[in-house]
């Protein structure tokens, strides 16, 4: 509550200031004066600062603790105390998609604001490679896709910092669905086993929660950006669009996304790996106990699944690429930030190399949790500093 309340004042300023120099809190009112204010000045404390960069600025601080930018982050593995379908509809349709909403409809502030821009781009990812590799190294499976949920919000967000405000939204949308696949699947693992939530007491049960296994596996596939899921139409093309911006941030951003990209896959099939392939570690009263979760809970994780797998390339036209109409009279893009026509021309070993790497990670988690494993010396010095470094307390 507490995270959520600096935001809030940030938030409250930002109103206020519109107020004051808007005369009114209407989008509609806000939205068409925006361009007759970018040259204007307000004095903070005997300093002149451009009144939209001010206004963005606070905004984008609301965002940041609604929707678990770094540094107002740390309110989000907390909420994971809660049962998983309220962890489900918090991740995927509520509050933490809250603040890139907020970002997204106020495209026409942000637009004519090119220092906060950069900042929101900055902002998203930092919180992108930083929430990945505090998830490389969480046990508890609710932590784990918790963590990749603040990844993916700074995904939108620096999405947003390149003026693809569409495709932030497209990824929000996306994301919405193979999240909670995610976490429902995870909730029908935990009731089956007890509400046992730590990985290194799961372990085998591929073979007894068949149907949990595939519904994770379709959900992780579709968060990694597997080619032709739901994530990949919209996750790529985040990453071509930072690259094809041709300066510092966008480039700091094209390099941090996708090393985020690598690291998403690794605690993904960490995931998979610990509670569904390797050998098991669950108790024998436990294990007596173990079942697949009824019909009303395996007939909507079958839709998202669904979901997940096909809704990405029915949907793909409407919000990416150049001259689709679907979201102009809502959104704002200038003519000088849009890149996407550079976008579809960029090299072979660009557009494919979050690709690469996912397999690379893949074989990762392989050899370290099958191969290093057995050479105790190795696998301490690797894993347990490596955990000790970036766990999160």
């Amino acid at each position: 509550m507490i995270v959520n309340r600096i935001s809030d004042v940030a938030l409250t300023l930002g109103i206020i200031t519109i107020f004051c120099a808007f005369r009114s809190v209407e989008f509609g009112v806000i939205f068409s004066l925006a361009p007759f204010f970018i040259e204007q000045q307000v004095n903070i404390f005997s300093f002149n600062v451009n009144l939209l960069n001010l206004v963005s600025i606070l905004l984008l601080l609301g965002a940041m603790g609604k929707s678990a930018q770094i540094f107002l982050h740390t309110w989000l593995p907390d909420a994971m105390e809660g049962p998983t379908p309220v962890s489900a509809l918090i991740h995927a349709a509520t509050m933490v998609t809250a603040g890139v909403f907020l970002i997204i409809k106020c495209s026409p502030i942000f637009e004519y604001a090119d220092t906060t821009l950069m900042l929101v781009a900055l902002v998203g990812g930092l919180t992108a490679f930083f929430s990945s590799t505090v998830g490389l190294v969480q046990y508890d499976m609710k932590k784990v896709i918790a963590y990749s949920t603040c990844s993916q919000l700074g995904y939108m967000v620096f999405a947003c910092g390149l003026s693809a405000y569409n495709i932030s939204l497209f990824h929000l949308m996306n994301h919405a669905v193979f999240k909670a696949l995610l976490f429902l699947s995870a909730g029908s693992v935990i009731h089956s086993l007890s509400n046992e939530q730590d990985m290194r007491k799961m372990g085998g049960l591929s073979k007894l929660l068949p149907f949990a296994y595939a519904s994770i596996g379709i959900g992780s596939l579709a968060l990694i950006g597997f080619p032709f899921l739901t994530g990949y139409y919209s996750k790529d093309i985040i990453l071509e669009l930072a690259y094809s911006q041709y300066n510092l941030h966008g480039s700091f951003v094209h390099w941090l996304g996708t090393i985020t990209a690598f690291f998403t896959t690794f605690y993904s099939f960490r995931l998979i790996y610990l509670s569904f392939i390797k050998e098991t570690q669950v108790q024998k009263p436990v294990a007596n106990n173990i079942h697949e979760s009824p019909a009303f809970i395996t007939v909507p994780l079958s839709i998202l699944a669904l979901g997940s797998i096909i809704l990405g390339y029915l949907t793909k036209d409407l919000f990416s690429g150049i001259g689709t109409p679907f979201l102009d009279h809502v959104l704002l893009t200038l003519p000088g930030h849009n890149s996407f026509f550079v976008a579809e021309f960029l090299p072979f070993y660009i557009k494919n190399l979050p690709f690469f790497l996912s397999l690379l990670s893949v074989a990762l988690v392989a050899f370290l949790y099958k191969v290093l494993s057995h050479y105790s010396i190795m696998y301490h010095l690797l894993l347990k500093e490596g955990h000790r470094f970036l766990s999160y307390k």
